[in-house]
């Protein structure tokens, strides 16, 4: 076992050692570069200045940036000096790794877990046949990671092709989160020496082996699907008994679940050690919910939390926990500390492409599985930890609304098809919609991946713009049914391009690690002890335009039938989002005592009709008569 406590370069070792195609490129890969505050000045404004409120808030935020590069200057060259101390790393991973994951004390319950929704199965109905299926395609995954022979990742042209890093793959399977106070670590589990998935059904976890110990090959499916079936058998039996139901843990405030952790392995003792470092060790986990869900709105939700009746059926902290209903619906859930969600849709394109019948044949030759349940006793004093933390989980997820619009209107062939980039079209929809919800934009974040640096994870695009305050505001709060009048016609699908334009610029420069809130951060991270921050960063703009109260990414996958996470601030709402050829797929967050979540759901169909009806008219020949 190997434990990290946020630097990549503490097990960059291993990329040498398991070597293959995955990690040939890792020592070539550029650095994370150190934009010129210049530069990152010259970006921030037009993104902040549509959030001022009044003309004095204008006028103090262009006086902040003018006197930021000189009260920023010795940060820069000690943020240069850090790029220069990580030459075999990026400046900002253990930043980023640690304060913006293992640091944060909030449940990764909605706050940092996110889900995948995978399509049905045609030839899986029965959680027993999908799960195996799943477990089947996840061993061969596994073998390719392990192995290094999975190829590394490229995104462009052939003439512009840009390997992507592959360091995150190390913590996908085998690999765990583990509770601290103040700061969390991760646990990766060496794969040659543990071949076992971990299943749960009704809050009680099992361990089985599901791959060769030799060759890394998966058990035949038949074999899988017996051992699935035990579990649950075991399960139905030590609902009988007095058994703690210890996932609810993972479920708490990360101090408090790191004090529970400790309790339980004091009372425990050995046995209690072994049984974390089993379940901890295991793969993956296949959580096995017994329910039927049928909607979107219902899938999501158990998905995403799983709710009170399968909340219990999660380690939360696990780097992959599958998840399959009764019906043979499926998910995977993911822990998002030490890898982005770029390298799992890798992970859950190769098992969503081979079906149940694609996974009958197998090499192994296992006849059976070794089940054992990891809890099998009760613990002295764990029923009062469960208690509390079923508590404030009931109370968390209750606080939640979540809708799933599955917008069948259009998608991404009549976007192209009118000019426009799918991604910055749908991300003007969502600032006209919560531009109509609040009567003001909100500070909006975009994730982009720059991963073509080492050591690479995300950088912000920001969406608010000039271009994007001036088509809102064009539009309106509400539609004004002025698409006849052809000037205002032709004025507002301009300010749309333009729009869209300085979206696609802005998302261009971010995958380049040029966006700004990177930059900001770091030279942030630099001010001394005792020393004064520059004007910029106790500005009340600055501090809204860095607010993401409109937290948005973009994955469209043809074998996901939509995918979501929760919001990152209170007053905020999540958008997650899929852009097919013929429809769109919303997943909206926000807490439920704002009613947000079924008003953006009609505002963004309200605002893509509108926007297609300008573009259908503005198309449409005009009649001779």
């Amino acid at each position: 076992m190997v434990e990290t406590h946020g630097d990549y370069r503490e097990e960059s070792w291993l990329e040498d050692h398991i070597g293959g195609p995955l990690y040939q490129h890792q020592k070539n890969l550029p650095r994370l570069p150190v934009p010129a505050i210049a530069d990152t000045l010259e970006r921030f404004l037009p993104t902040a200045m549509p959030l001022a409120k009044t003309e004095e808030e204008r006028a103090s935020l262009q006086q902040a940036v003018d006197k930021f590069p000189a009260q920023a200057a010795h940060l820069q060259e000690r943020l240069l000096a850090r790029k220069e101390e990580f030459h075999d790393s990026s400046w900002l991973q253990h930043w980023w790794n640690t304060a913006g994951y293992l640091q944060v004390r909030e449940s990764v319950v909605i706050n940092v877990s996110y889900f995948f929704h995978f399509s049905d199965d045609p030839h899986a109905t029965t959680n027993l046949k999908r799960a195996a299926a799943l477990l089947t395609s996840v061993a061969e995954f596994r073998q390719q990671v392990c192995s290094g022979q999975l190829p590394a990742e490229a995104i462009g042209k052939k003439d512009r092709r840009k390997v992507l890093c592959s360091t995150a793959y190390k913590y996908m399977f085998h690999a765990c989160r583990i509770p601290a106070r103040q700061q969390d670590s991760y646990r990766i589990y060496d794969p040659a020496q543990y071949h076992h998935a971990i299943v749960c059904r009704k809050g009680h976890f099992f361990s089985m082996d599901f791959c060769d110990k030799q060759t890394g090959d998966a058990y035949p499916v038949r074999v899988l699907e017996d051992g699935l079936q035990q579990c649950i058998e075991a399960a139905d039996e030590m609902e009988q008994k007095n058994v703690p139901k210890l996932g609810w843990l993972t479920s708490s405030n990360r101090d408090d679940w790191a004090d529970a952790r400790q309790k339980l392995l004091l009372s425990g003792g050995v046995a209690m050690e072994e049984a974390l470092e089993k379940l901890q060790s295991g793969a993956v986990m296949i959580c096995l919910d017994d329910e039927e869900p049928v909607s979107r709105q219902a899938l999501a939700e158990l998905f995403l939390h799983g709710g009170m009746q399968s909340g219990e059926n999660r380690w939360f902290d696990k780097s992959i926990q599958l998840i399959v209903t009764n019906n043979g619906k499926a998910a995977l859930l993911g822990e998002h500390s030490m890898m982005d969600g770029m390298p799992m849709v890798n992970l859950a394109n190769h098992i969503t492409q081979k079906t149940y019948d694609k996974c009958q044949v197998s090499s192994s030759k296992t006849r059976s599985t070794n089940i054992a349940p990891i809890f099998s006793n009760a613990v002295q004093g764990a029923d009062g930890l469960v208690d509390q933390a079923k508590l404030e989980f009931a109370d968390w997820v209750g606080r939640h609304s979540l809708e799933v619009q599955s917008f069948q209107g259009y998608g991404s062939d009549f976007m192209k098809k009118a000019g426009y980039s799918p991604d910055a079209y749908v991300q003007m929809a969502m600032q006209l919609a919560t531009y109509r919800l609040w009567g003001e934009q909100g500070g909006t974040y975009e994730a982009t991946q720059v991963r073509p640096f080492l050591h690479g994870r995300t950088e912000t695009t920001r969406t608010v713009s000039t271009e994007s305050a001036a088509f809102v505001h064009k539009f309106g709060l509400r539609p004004k049914m002025d698409e006849h009048d052809e000037n205002v016609r032709k004025e507002k699908l301009q300010l749309l391009q333009d729009s869209v334009s300085a979206h696609v610029k802005y998302i261009g420069l971010a995958a380049q690690a040029q966006g700004v809130d990177r930059h900001f951060f770091g030279l942030s991270m630099l001010v001394g002890e005792g020393e004064g921050a520059p004007d910029l960063y106790s500005h009340p703009v600055f501090a809204r335009s860095k607010r993401w109260r409109v937290s948005t990414s973009h994955l469209t996958h043809p074998k996901f039938d939509g995918w979501g996470y929760g919001e990152v601030v209170p007053d905020g709402v999540g958008l997650a989002y899929s852009i097919h050829p013929r429809h769109c797929i919303f997943n909206i967050t926000a807490l439920a005592e704002h009613g947000w979540t079924d008003k953006i759901y009609q505002l963004l169909e309200e605002a893509l009709l509108e926007m297609r009806t300008l573009i259908e008219m503005d198309q449409a020949p005009k009649s001779k008569l």
